[in-house]
């Protein structure tokens, strides 16, 4: 089963992935979609506030704040990383559940991407906000660092994600349940 959308003036069909025994989602995967990488980021670049820099999680979000920052004509965006890596200093995480990983799982963000984000407008960008958790742990994040958090940017808001007003985000994504049909 798939969900078909149009995304940035492109359409798409997203295949429907079971989360349990009655709800699926529609699995949304950048990777590997220039074209579609290359609109979302230009459409969500008109909607943005102003900004500093940008952060976002690894690892989905990742070619989407690249082509933000190319088309901005920004040289720098920090991620928040699965795990600490050996070149990082001054590393400090919060945990995050996402509705797409079977586990807790934690973020971890670089001192010195923490130093450069102290007084700035931080604007956070992720691919779907869907439970906010992932969205919860990078504010969370830029808060310890010192940033101030300008805005919340998705290409895809899911389900009750879409009903909040602090989100900027080009299209809604349904739920759905067991058969495939989207969930109110």
């Amino acid at each position: 089963m798939t969900y078909g959308m149009t995304i940035a003036g492109l359409k798409r069909e997203l295949p429907l992935c079971p989360i349990s025994d009655e709800l699926q989602i529609g699995a949304f995967v950048i990777f590997g979609d220039v074209e579609l990488t290359v609109a979302a980021a230009a459409e969500l670049l008109k909607k943005a506030p102003d900004f500093d820099y940008m952060v976002a999680p690894e690892a989905k979000a990742i070619p989407l704040i690249h082509e933000m920052a190319r088309q901005s004509g920004r040289n720098t965006y920090m991620l928040a990383r699965k795990n600490a890596k050996l070149y990082m200093n001054g590393v400090f995480s919060v945990e995050v559940r996402s509705i797409t990983t079977d586990a807790v799982q934690k973020l971890y963000m670089d001192g010195e991407d923490a130093a450069k984000m102290k007084g700035k407008r931080i604007l956070v960008i992720d691919d779907v906000i869907s439970t906010g958790e992932s969205l919860r742990a990078l504010e969370q994040l830029v808060t310890e660092a010192g940033g101030i958090i300008c805005g919340r940017m998705a290409i895809l808001a899911e389900g009750e994600a879409a009903d909040r007003d602090d989100i900027i985000y080009l299209e809604k994504l349904p739920l759905f349940d067991k058969n495939g049909n989207p969930v109110a």
